[in-house]
């Protein structure tokens, strides 16, 4: 059989010949691309040398690049991970740096300074956010609103244990147990409708019967049922006792404004002498460093208002 002849220009065939006329023309892939899938290859092969790459049984290639950050102060040297690379670089980038050199400010401040300077606490509404999210915002909501019957509002400016930055921090550093006895056993069933009655008539709510209002004042402030001694005299709270103030109409464990009626109302704080109180924070000393903190305190005081 005869070698088919190739026309001059034609493309190159590999000299194969089918049927006389069947040909197998010879189109080698251009020379840029077979560089670059040796290039790839080549930088597959380094990947896997430098980086973690490769099951291997419960473990992995850890590879041969290392990456260097600090621990408490000491330096730590690890195989190449992405976690490793964020703490480096939550560390030593430039965003972290000017964070460290703000958190120094706010260290070296005094509270005043810290609410009276707008970029200091600009700074601390947004560090301060973050760490509120982290350990706050579970229980107290994101923007501090809290649930009523279960965690106080810290936006309303109505402080239980004080609004001052000082009871702040303290309540930070060592958390706080809300109590209040169940007057089940000590009061009947009438008396505690008495109270009720009186309890929404210093708040400002009309429709009591004045006769229960008078039989629940003396219950109120006499040894029966000895509430002044946490709710004070004329009602308005003891910040050191985290006792509420019950002439404000603010209402942290029933939703008092929303009830139907004065009897829906009274049955609500009746639930309350009935049952009692018993709610605890957590405290945060040994959860959050003292600049950690400070930055939470001021956040907390700006959100509800401060005192």
């Amino acid at each position: 059989m005869s070698k088919p002849t190739e026309k001059k220009g034609a493309v190159q065939t590999t000299g194969h010949a089918w049927d006389g006329d069947l040909q197998e023309y010879n189109n080698p892939l251009p020379r840029w691309w077979l560089w670059g899938f040796y290039a790839t290859v080549v930088f597959a092969v380094v990947y896997w040398l430098m980086y973690p790459a490769w099951p291997v049984g419960n473990t992995f290639t850890k590879g041969f690049n290392t990456i260097t950050f600090e621990v408490d102060g000491e330096e730590r040297t690890t195989h190449w991970n992405t976690r490793a690379l964020l703490v480096r670089d939550m560390q030593s980038s430039p965003s972290a740096v000017r964070q460290r050199e703000f958190l120094e400010q706010i260290a070296a401040a005094s509270y005043e300074e810290i609410l009276t300077d707008a970029d200091k606490i600009s700074f601390v509404r947004s560090y301060a956010h973050g760490i509120f999210g982290d350990f706050c915002a579970a229980c107290h909501q994101v923007g501090g609103a809290g649930i009523v019957g279960l965690y106080p509002n810290l936006a309303n400016d109505d402080w239980l244990w004080g609004g001052t930055v000082e009871r702040i921090e303290e309540t930070l550093i060592q958390g706080r147990l809300g109590y209040m006895p169940s007057y089940r056993e000590t009061l009947s069933a009438d008396q505690m409708n008495d109270v009720a009655v009186y309890v929404l008539s210093i708040a400002g709510y009309e429709g009591g019967d004045a006769d229960a209002i008078g039989r629940g004042d003396r219950i109120f402030h006499g040894a029966e049922g000895g509430c002044f001694q946490c709710h004070n005299v004329g009602g308005v709270g003891r910040t050191s006792q985290g006792a509420p103030n019950l002439t404000n109409n603010i209402w942290q464990i029933i939703d008092v404004p929303n009830a139907a009626d004065h009897d829906a109302r009274v049955e609500l704080v009746k639930s309350v002498l009935r049952n009692g109180i018993q709610r605890q924070m957590p405290a945060f000393a040994d959860r959050l460093s003292p600049i950690e903190i400070k930055v939470l305190t001021a956040y907390v005081h700006q959100l509800g208002g401060g005192q």
